[in-house]
Formats: structure tokens, sequence, C-alpha cells
């Protein structure tokens, strides 16, 4: 059984796409969801689902406290959900090819420190845009810039608003990222 830990900063709209979708998985399931703010949705969205939370801060992300309680779980895939905070590289390392994380937009365009949620689709519709959609990648030791895994487009109609983008990116977002995390999950299986 691969044991999945999602690390969220947020509502959780993603985490619990990825909790319905592994409840029942022969292969796999999510068995922590780990949260750097305790008012987060996601935490009650844990709760509500029977799985664990466990609450970090940013101190404890960086000194290995985070790093040390996923491998005492033994957790073999990480999936980022919403996480605002740069993976250490330690913990990227620990985890090699073990962490996924989704993006909002189409790397490497719209990536980077500070670009998510809003201010990606601003800057999407600001540039002029005709498409976006989500990147979904391997995590390494910089924002964004890990191996991509999957891309999946959508318009950019006239007159979007970021709100109007982020509903179709959110779209994108529940109807692909539990199929992509599945594959990553069956290559891990194979060996691979």
């Amino acid at each position: 059984m691969v044991r999945i830990a999602i690390l969220a900063s947020g509502n959780g709209s993603n985490a619990q796409r990825l909790m319905d979708h592994f409840r029942s998985h022969p292969k796999a399931r999510v068995v922590l969801v780990a949260c750097d703010k305790p008012q987060a949705g996601v935490v009650d969205r844990a709760w509500d689902g029977g799985v664990p939370c466990y609450l970090f801060n940013n101190a404890q992300l960086r000194d290995g406290t985070l790093q040390r309680e996923l491998l005492g779980l033994r957790i073999d895939l990480v999936v980022l959900a919403g996480f605002l905070r740069l993976i250490p590289a330690e913990m990227v390392h620990a985890f090699p090819s073990r962490i996924i994380n989704i993006h909002p937009a189409l790397l490497p365009r719209y990536g980077g420190k500070g670009m998510y949620g809003h201010r990606v689709h601003e800057a999407v519709i600001a540039a002029g845009e005709t498409e976006s959609g989500i990147t979904i990648h391997h995590v390494n030791e910089r924002f964004d810039e890990g191996d991509h895994i999957a891309q999946f487009k959508c318009p950019v109609l006239p007159g979007d608003t970021p709100d109007s983008l982020a509903a179709r990116i959110h779209g994108l977002e529940h109807a692909h990222y539990p199929e992509v995390v599945e594959g990553r999950i069956a290559l891990m299986a194979a060996g691979l």
C-alpha cells in the first residue's frame, strides 16, 4: 500500500479530491494531511474525512521536524495541494522524485516565488494570454522548476476575470490531479 501525505496551506479542495479518490483505492491511501496554517479549511476537511492532520510551522519545515514526521510514518509519496512554502533541499533529497506539486498555470510561465492563486490568474489575463492551464510537476529545491509530469490547458476567454479563469483552472485541477497522482503510484509500484 502506497502511503500518501498531502501538504496544504489553504481551503483544501484539491486535498479533498485526493482524499476522496484514494479513500477505497486498492493500492494507495492518504494517511496524513500536514498543514502550516491551523485555521486553514483543509484542517477541517482532513478531520471530517477521518485523515489525521499534522500541524507544523515554518521553523519545523526548515529544521527537518516535518521531514522526520513523514519518514517516521513511512510516507511513500508527498503531494502538495495548495502548499505555499518552499520545500527544503534536504526533504527533496529524502523523497527523490516522490514529491509532486500542482501549479495553476502552464509552467515555466507564471511560476516562481509569489506566483500562486489569483496572482497567477491576474498575470495571465494582464499579459493577454489566450490559454492557461495547470502543470503537475516534481518538486525540486526551487519554486515551480521541477520536471513536468503533465500539463492540461483551457482557454482564456475575452472578459475573463481572475475568478472566472480560476473556476476553469479548478475544474482542470479536480479532474486531473488525482489521475496523475495515481499514474505516479503505478510507476512507483513498477519500480520506475
